[in-house]
């Protein structure tokens, strides 16, 4: 804006003019710090927006992963976490899609079903069952240690799996050391080997009183 030159006491004022405005349009000029603090403001709502979205993306994962595990449930297992139908039919499904493509698509479908339940049972069975299929694991492996014991020192290893299945029977169990050992000695097929391991197995699974 511009005033009018005017005379005053012999003196000529000149007309003045007023630096443009550039804050938008509201006749002032944005501060330089405030600037800074709406830049800065703006930054931290970027960086929460990216922080929020990788959660999401994680979470989703998550769904996705314990939805793939529940393809190794059978219907019964299934039917005992009171899963919704359409989550039901949607596991279902998977397991009988052998396309890579197709498969990955349906457990991201499945994943976004997971987002409506709780999933605390969910990761409480998988975490049962995982405990069970350790015990079953180290089971196994003490039987098969016991057995190459009796294959290989006789009747030497016989207090070593007494002290494990005190209720043994001894002499059958005897017997099937020798006659698994003479299999193995003249390479028949391990026909007594695998007799012994089930006894073994059975001595396992008996109850103890």
């Amino acid at each position: 804006y511009r005033s009018l030159a005017v005379l005053w006491s012999g003196a000529v004022i000149l007309p003045v003019t007023r630096a443009p405005d550039k804050s938008g349009g509201n006749g002032y000029a944005v501060h330089p710090d405030n600037r800074t603090r709406q830049a800065m403001h703006e930054t931290d709502h970027d960086e929460q927006h990216e922080i929020s979205k990788s959660r999401r993306k994680r979470e989703l994962q998550e769904l996705k992963r314990l939805g793939e595990a529940l393809l190794d449930f059978n219907d019964d297992a299934l039917r005992q976490l009171m899963l919704p139908d359409e989550l039901l039919d949607a596991l279902r499904t998977a397991r009988k899609i052998h396309s890579n493509g197709a498969r990955k698509r349906q457990m991201q479908y499945i994943g976004k079903l997971m987002k409506d339940i709780d999933v605390a049972p969910v990761r409480q069975a998988l975490e049962d069952r995982n405990r069970q299929h350790d015990s079953h694991s180290r089971e196994f492996h003490l039987l098969e240690t016991l057995r190459e014991q009796l294959l290989t020192d006789g009747d030497s290893a016989l207090p070593a799996v007494l002290a494990q299945f005190p209720h043994a029977d001894r002499q059958h169990l005897r017997k099937l050391v020798r006659q698994a050992r003479k299999e193995h000695d003249t390479g028949q097929p391990p026909r007594a080997s695998r007799l012994l391991f089930r006894y073994l197995r059975e001595l396992q699974e008996e109850p103890r009183f």
